[in-house]
């Protein structure tokens, strides 16, 4: 019996118009050097994006019930409309304030509505048998662009400024709302048969429960590179943001297209708990980096680990979950990113402030192999 296909349209333009997308949105990466510059502290850099995070979360509801009453269409739409404005926005700041807070959140409304409008139109696309492989060559499209964004800033930046960078996730904006317009909701013939129970069922089903832990301790971990990498090199001088992050995507790509199928052949969270480790392992080595080839190495080890946590997670969220619920549950799994980053940025700000980068890094560390534990135990009862 032939296996149903995973190429097809809709995926193809879902995947295109999230690679847009997240182009526009990891040129940001490089956005705390901006900060401070502007003369923004490090605990000021957490949290500005913190509170990016903040009104992202707070988005999530009616964002999941929108998706799982009227479609993944409408808020597709208006979420590349946003982020083309917000993005926009970014040309005018010229300086820390009222104006760039509210520029910040407008850009944290519009990246929740895409991240988990994008993200659950995948998944709908996606053959239950091979879900985690589909969902993880569905992030491909989110993790080429963060090694791309990397090297796109460090060349940007080294031959010009800010406002040409902001100019480029610009024009990256409104590719991905181009891209995004063919996009029509698929036939979800499950919904009719089982009503959509809303938000806080999904938050409070018992075997999600377990997920939305893990998928919390591994988001607010990644607060610490996703912040403060930037600042990071520029105060030891070790490697660079295009070459951590390139390392770091290259690996993650590598492992999603040749052995993405690795989770559903093998179970996924067999493949789990090996990943968590290595990007504990990561965060490690980072607090040990005396060299840019360990900072390097560092990305390596990164990559293996988001590599495959992401998908995993995601899959066994969507496995999991109500399909007339999938919306909100895709709601509250891309809310917990921001979770992360609203809890993550300010904590590992003052970490660094009171004691430097090494024990930042060691912190994150120690988050996950303390998260992965409670994991274990707590989700030991649910097979998958």
């Amino acid at each position: 019996m032939s296996r149903e296909p995973l190429f097809t349209r809709p995926f193809v333009l879902c995947s295109l118009a999230n690679l847009a997308q997240g182009l526009a949105f990891n040129l940001f990466l490089h956005f705390p050097g901006f900060l401070n510059e502007l003369g923004a502290s490090d605990v000021e850099v957490g949290a500005l994006f913190g509170l990016t995070g903040v009104t992202a979360v707070v988005a999530r509801p009616p964002i999941g019930r929108v998706m799982d009453q009227r479609g993944r269409r409408p808020v597709i739409l208006l979420g590349n409309a946003i982020n083309v404005v917000a993005v926009g926005l970014y040309l005018t700041v010229d300086r820390l304030g009222p104006a760039l807070v509210a520029i910040r959140m407008v850009h944290g409304l519009s990246e929740a509505m895409l991240f988990t409008a994008l993200f659950t139109y995948a998944a709908d696309t996606v053959p239950r048998d091979r879900r985690t492989q589909g969902l993880a060559m569905f992030g491909v499209s989110g993790m080429l662009p963060i090694a791309l964004a990397g090297l796109i800033g460090d060349f940007v930046l080294a031959r010009a400024g800010y406002a040409q960078l902001f100019g480029v996730a610009l024009a990256c904006a409104v590719a991905a709302a181009l891209l995004a317009l063919p996009l029509h909701d698929l036939p979800r013939p499950d919904v009719e048969r089982e009503p959509a129970r809303g938000f806080r069922a999904a938050l409070r089903q018992p075997d999600l429960q377990p997920l939305w832990w893990i998928t919390g301790i591994f988001a607010t971990a990644l607060a610490a590179v996703f912040t403060f990498l930037k600042r990071y090199v520029d105060e030891t001088g070790l490697g660079s943001v295009g070459s951590f992050f390139s390392a770091y995507a290259g690996t993650a790509l590598v492992l999603r297209v040749f052995l993405g199928w690795l989770p559903d052949r093998l179970g996924a969270k067999r493949v789990l708990f090996p990943v968590l480790f290595s990007l504990a392992s990561a965060f490690a080595a980072l607090a040990a980096a005396r060299t840019p080839a360990t900072v390097v190495g560092a990305g390596v080890l990164f990559g293996i680990g988001h590599g495959f946590t992401f998908p995993i997670l995601f899959g066994i969220v969507v496995t999991r979950a109500r399909v007339a619920d999938r919306g909100s549950a895709m709601g509250i799994f891309t809310a917990l990113f921001d979770v992360g980053l609203v809890v993550g940025g300010p904590v590992f700000g003052a970490v660094i402030t009171l004691a430097g980068f090494p024990a930042m890094f060691g912190t994150a560390c120690a988050l996950v192999i303390a998260g992965t534990g409670v994991f274990l135990a707590w989700d030991a009862r649910y097979a998958r």
